[in-house]
């Protein structure tokens, strides 16, 4: 029996299917925000309006389950995928803050996010979110690694002007890196799991930039209204098929 103060877990298993839907979300993360932001003429404010409420009420009815519901939970990762593109977009455009002065300021607090998540609850790992504390640090965390790996994935492919192709490649191997130490028992898990989450948001955005970016400026020229529809059908139908395989799950 859980106690009063103890839930079922809330998130999903770390298996290759969230990966997946977590580089999908990023894409649309970065994507959509273009989309609703230049495409539709809402400007950075009123997108911010419009996607911080969404924001709200997903994760309003996320800490309101029992348990995890994949539709519930992804929704709410894109939702704040969305956010944290918005919220260093917001900082460059409207503040004119370097991006890697961004960088470092979301760095520095979700170093200090983790560090009291960690003091106040010793361990930081995704199969330990079963309180509602943790899950308000968890969803904390999150939106830092989104708005953390918006500013750096900006920085290398245009502050740098590396390019969003070849920031997917360098992204990529980070990623692969880090997998490999963790199998090779150099990073620990929680460790390693943390490290690809933020590394995941930059590659995605850097795949949704360079799909959706015009060629003249480095893309294929999909559009963010195209790359949006095409990566948002790709992840209802992933959390669809695990909606009823319960195949990412945690077990009890």
């Amino acid at each position: 029996m859980n106690s009063p103060k103890e839930l079922l877990a809330k998130v999903p298993a770390i298996t290759a299917f969230f990966w997946i839907i977590k580089v999908l979300a990023t894409t649309v993360g970065e994507t959509f925000a273009d989309f609703l932001n230049a495409s539709l003429g809402l400007g950075l404010t009123g997108t911010s309006v419009v996607m911080g409420t969404a924001l709200a009420a997903a994760l309003v009815w996320q800490f309101a389950t029992k348990r995890y519901v994949p539709i519930v939970y992804w929704l709410a990762i894109v939702l704040i995928s969305v956010a944290g593109t918005l919220i260093t977009d917001t900082m460059t455009d409207s503040y004119g803050i370097p991006l890697i002065v961004s960088s470092m300021i979301f760095a520095v607090l979700l170093a200090l996010t983790f560090t009291v998540w960690f003091v106040r609850e010793k361990t930081l790992a995704m199969k330990s979110i079963v309180t509602p504390a943790r899950e308000g640090f968890y969803w904390l965390a999150i939106l830092f690694t989104f708005a953390l790996g918006t500013a750096v994935g900006d920085y290398l492919a245009e502050t740098l002007g590396l390019g969003y192709g070849l920031s997917v490649v360098i992204y990529g191997l980070a990623v692969l890196v880090v997998a490999l130490a963790w199998r090779a028992k150099w990073l620990g898990e929680v460790t390693a799991f943390w490290i690809a989450y933020v590394l995941t948001r930059p590659l995605g955005a850097s795949l949704g930039d360079f799909l959706s970016q015009a060629p003249a400026d480095g893309g294929q020229g999909w559009g963010p209204e195209n790359t949006s529809y095409v990566f948002l059908g790709a992840i209802v139908a992933t959390v669809a098929y695990l909606s009823v395989t319960k195949r990412d799950a945690l077990k009890a």
